[in-house]
């Protein structure tokens, strides 16, 4: 079983930054593909970016390319998305995610964080 505990999230104005965090129990954490998604008010989720167990691979929505960033410390178990140029329509909860395998996240993730909420006002 793995935990997943997000922090990070806050309010910002439009043009900020901000950097989340996902902290993950277990001994494996360097053998899973992690990632984030997101979901806004009255919205369904939606994928944001996620990482490969090395590192090597990472691939973001369109949405969020070139402004946002994912990378993990496996050291650490952690795994890190900056967000740069905030938008008022990056509002939402942002949810941690962790699959069994270690190639990129898959579209059902087998463990989920309990969300962190991100707010950027115009």
């Amino acid at each position: 079983q793995v935990q997943l505990v997000e922090s990070g999230g806050g309010l910002v104005q439009a043009g900020d930054s901000l950097r989340l965090s996902c902290a993950a129990s277990g001994r494996t954490f360097s053998n899973y593909a992690m990632g984030w998604f997101r979901q806004a008010p009255g919205k369904e989720r939606e994928f944001v970016a996620t990482i490969n167990w090395s590192g090597g691979s990472t691939y973001y929505a369109d949405s969020v390319k070139g402004r946002f960033t994912i990378s993990r410390d496996n050291a650490k178990n952690t795994v890190y998305l900056q967000m740069n140029s905030l938008k008022p329509e990056d509002t939402a909860v942002y949810y941690c995610a962790a699959d069994r395998k270690p190639d990129i996240l898959s579209s059902s993730p087998d463990y989920w964080g309990q969300g962190t909420q991100v707010t950027v006002s115009s």
